[in-house]
């Protein structure tokens, strides 16, 4: 893949007023973040929930090499305290996504050109931002979760006070802040396929959210039992805009402070 997006700042927005994004190319990205990224993954994939063996990374800070070919997105409250991160792995001919690492695909499913694909993969919230009973690791509330759709998403009823505790209560602002931003990237490098590994409860979540995922291969206990699952972005740019055009057009249109394409091949 030839060119990279680059987020000059970060965007924020009415549909997730409480944090900003930031998305850029490991190459790109400010150090100090990029460590801050890898201290968070630490805390919750090692500490927290011991995905991963804190003796094995003894700086405090969980890297692996799929790093140095990722596009890094990070959710910072207003007072600037990283909130989140994910990751979208990237590959060229030849080079392997973390899932198959230890995931299996179903026989009949067929492998897209690796470089119109991506993972999404290290999906990180701060355990102080899912205090509440019943908070989902991914920082999504418990009537979110419950009662929460793709129709309702951006389009609250009310007064402004109570559709701001609203939006605080019931909307995902941090993961679906993080995804637009991996969305954005995707269209704007000609990648049309995701990948993630998640557990099967995240995947009917997205796809209430308007993200429709398809599974691809068998559960396996994978940093806790998960499923692989793909996504078609003309699919799911389709089937969200017949579900909630308001959030159709949110994912899509320009950052207030609008991505430069730069050059550059992975590593």
């Amino acid at each position: 893949m030839n060119t990279e997006t680059k987020n000059i700042g970060s965007t924020r927005d009415s549909l997730v007023p409480h944090f900003t994004f930031t998305g850029k190319m490991n190459t790109s990205i400010d150090p100090i973040l990029l460590m801050e990224i890898f201290r968070l993954r630490y805390e919750v994939y090692c500490l927290e929930c011991q995905f991963l063996d804190p003796l094995d990374y003894p700086d405090g800070l969980e890297i692996d090499s799929y790093d140095q070919r990722s596009f890094h997105v990070a959710s910072h409250n207003l007072e600037g305290l990283l909130v989140g991160s994910m990751r979208f792995v990237l590959a060229k001919e030849g080079q392997k996504f973390p899932f198959e690492e230890h995931c299996s695909t179903f026989d009949d499913f067929t492998f897209p050109p690796r470089e119109q694909c991506g993972e999404v993969s290290r999906l990180v919230v701060r355990k102080s931002y899912r205090r509440r009973a019943g908070d989902s690791l991914q920082g999504m509330s418990k009537g979110f979760q419950e009662q929460g759709n793709v129709s309702n998403i951006g389009q609250p009823e009310g007064n402004a006070e109570s559709n701001d505790n609203q939006r605080r209560n019931n909307s995902p602002q941090t993961l679906i802040g993080m995804y637009r931003e991996i969305y954005r990237y995707s269209r704007r490098n000609g990648v049309n396929y995701w990948f993630v590994a998640m557990e099967r409860s995240l995947a009917r979540i997205l796809n209430r959210m308007g993200l429709r995922f398809i599974p691809i291969g068998p559960q396996t206990d994978y940093y806790g039992k998960v499923i692989p699952y793909s996504a078609n972005l003309d699919e799911m740019e389709a089937d969200l805009l017949k579900a909630n055009a308001f959030l159709a057009h949110w994912f899509k249109e320009d950052p207030e402070t609008p991505y430069a394409a730069v050059g550059e091949e992975l590593e």
